[in-house]
């Protein structure tokens, strides 16, 4: 320790002797681990850093596991997401997919079946995989019955397969002839003149 202060070696020699005090950074640390490393591994009767990759798989594998500071030009989970697959992804871990489902065939018809079908018939309610819709007319409830295929596949591309299994297509209401609160059951209204 009485050494001159002059002489390089012997202070960067006394700093190496304190390292171990002192607060290692960059190579130095690194150095320090590799030194550690190839120790703990010659005890154990393995080398290291001597051209062969370690059975685990060494630096690389850890590269791999460990996440970098940025994102990098590849996709990552860390990039910035669409609001749809942020909530999409919220309802499939809470288990909400089927309720989102079934809001999604009753609030966007007109998007799911398109235009024309959604302007002459209206979705009621989604139970069990039955989805009710009323048609205007009992024309059209004839036509949607006859297309009743086709908008299960596009209802199906739209929100899934298993949502909607099948339709219950009803007509338009028909006038009821009960008048007041009482009524006698009976064949209902008829020709009374002949």
């Amino acid at each position: 320790m009485n050494e001159d202060p002059s002489s390089g070696e012997s202070a960067e020699t006394n700093e190496q002797d304190d390292a171990p005090q002192q607060e290692l950074r960059g190579v130095d640390l690194a150095r320090r681990a590799l030194e550690e490393a190839r120790a703990a591994a010659k005890a154990s009767g393995k080398s290291v850093g001597q051209g062969r990759s370690s059975p685990s798989g060494g630096v690389r594998a850890l590269r791999g596991r460990r996440k970098r500071g940025w994102s990098g030009a590849g996709p990552d989970d860390r990039d910035p997401q669409t609001l749809g697959s942020l909530t999409g992804s919220i309802a499939k871990s809470r288990g909400w997919s089927d309720k989102v489902a079934e809001g999604t065939v009753l609030g966007r018809w007109t998007a799911v079946v398109g235009d024309d079908i959604a302007s002459h018939a209206t979705p009621l309610k989604l139970e069990d995989g039955v989805l009710s819709v009323s048609a205007e007319s009992t024309a059209w409830a004839t036509q949607l019955r006859l297309m009743q295929a086709q908008i299960l596949a596009k209802i199906a591309a739209a929100v899934g397969h298993g949502v909607v299994k099948t339709l219950k297509i009803t007509g338009p209401t028909t006038k009821s002839w009960r008048k007041g609160e009482r009524h006698i059951k009976g064949r209902g209204p008829r020709d009374t003149y002949g």
